[in-house]
């Protein structure tokens, strides 16, 4: 399984809903980047992903956007194979 990473903030429900759903589809390890610890960290996301909003998911070197585009990745049947990639 290819390394997933998530910025995250302490208290953002879709940052919870987006690791509960990782977690539900097999995801053991997640690489959490908590971005309201650092700004260093926030500006990095941002320049990464030229997004300002939590979460951030990565799965390997694929950008899969917030929440709301992981749960719309599944539907479309792309995140499992990404994650048995």
């Amino acid at each position: 399984m290819p390394n997933v990473t998530i910025y995250t903030t302490g208290t953002c429900p879709y940052c919870i809903l987006a690791k509960k759903y990782l977690q539900q589809r097999g995801v053991e390890e997640l690489d959490e980047i908590r971005i309201d610890k650092d700004p260093a960290l926030r500006t990095a996301m941002m320049e990464r992903t030229q997004r300002r909003t939590v979460p951030q998911i990565y799965i390997g070197d694929h950008h899969v956007g917030g929440y709301d585009d992981l749960v719309a990745l599944d539907k479309e049947g792309g995140l499992m194979p990404l994650l048995a990639a």
